[in-house]
């Protein structure tokens, strides 16, 4: 058997919101469309979703962990896993994001790797920050 060669790209954003906030911001079907694409998501262990990607079409996901307000984890295709920390400071919290799974021996996972990394931390997650900071109770 022969090792694969992975890699991750993890985000550390802070977000002028509480955890509830964040939590709700990416939980919710209308929210998460607010800030990133269209979903059928919900925060329940092993709900099945579809996430509307565009370029790609709806692309299949599994929730694979639930820790109301804390972690929020699911699948993202066949390979790759997104991790959603969320830890609370001061009146805001720390988004602490992992997109895994990415198969650098194959070019078209290397170049999405590379075309990700910067779109998450540049555009994605800042769209989720001003989202969840301007959320009413």
């Amino acid at each position: 058997m022969t090792a694969t060669n992975t890699d991750t790209i993890a985000i550390d954003q802070f977000v002028a919101a509480p955890p509830s906030k964040v939590w709700r911001t990416l939980t919710e079907p209308e929210l998460l469309a607010r800030w990133w694409v269209p979903g059928d998501i919900a925060a329940v262990l092993g709900h099945r979703f579809h996430l509307q990607m565009p370029g790609w079409g709806a692309v299949a996901c599994e929730v694979v962990e639930v820790v109301p307000e804390e972690k929020f984890v699911y699948t993202f295709n066949e390979s790759w896993t997104l991790t959603w920390r969320l830890v609370a400071e001061g009146n805001g919290t720390r988004l602490l994001f992992e997109h895994s799974g990415f198969d650098l021996d194959r070019k078209s996972e290397r170049d999405a790797f590379d075309r990700m990394g910067p779109g998450w931390r540049d555009k994605v997650l800042p769209q989720l920050a001003q989202t969840a900071s301007r959320l009413t109770d």
